[in-house]
């Protein structure tokens, strides 16, 4: 499960994140304090996929390039 996150962090904070506009939208009614609180969430966790991206493309470009037959 970890591998899972891992390798599709982006899309897995992409749909967190319409979700939570999705619920603050169609649900009436919801305290502003908690749709604040998710919105901070969301940023934080925004925060960490941006980190785990940086450590693939730094893993990436340290290691040798494959080499293409022709």
């Amino acid at each position: 499960m970890i591998n899972f996150v891992h390798a599709h962090s982006t899309r897995l904070y992409t749909i967190a994140s319409a979700a939570v506009a999705l619920v603050a939208y169609f649900v009436d009614g919801l305290p502003t304090e908690l749709v604040l609180a998710l919105i901070a969430a969301t940023l934080g966790a925004g925060e960490a996929v941006q980190r785990v991206e940086d450590r693939k493309t730094v893993k990436a470009l340290h290691q040798q390039s494959p080499s293409t037959a022709i």
